[in-house]
C-alpha cells in the first residue's frame, strides 16, 4: 500500500488534478490533500513540467479571502 502522505504521492495526485484543468493552494491543499502545493509544483517543474502560476484571490473555509496561486499545466513533459 502507497502512502498517500508522500511527496511522491502527493505530485501525483497534484499532477493528475493539473492534467484536468487549473487549481489553486487552496484547492489542492481541501481537495488532494496537498499541505504544501508550492514545494510539490517546484519539484514537478524540476521533473520538466511546465506550470505557470497566476496569483488570483480565494476564500477560505474560515471565510477569509486570500491572496493564492492559481496552477496551470501548459504542456506535457517531465519524467513522473
Amino acid at each position: 500500500m502507497i502512502d498517500a502522505s508522500t511527496a511522491t504521492a502527493q505530485r501525483a495526485r497534484l499532477l493528475d488534478a493539473l492534467r484536468r484543468g487549473s487549481l489553486t493552494t487552496l484547492e489542492a491543499r481541501r481537495r488532494l490533500d496537498v499541505m504544501h502545493p508550492a514545494a510539490r509544483v517546484m519539484e514537478l517543474r524540476r521533473l520538466g513540467f511546465n506550470i505557470v502560476t497566476i496569483w488570483t484571490t480565494d476564500v477560505t473555509a474560515e471565510g477569509n479571502t486570500h491572496r493564492v496561486a492559481c496552477y496551470q499545466l501548459r504542456q506535457s513533459g517531465g519524467t513522473q
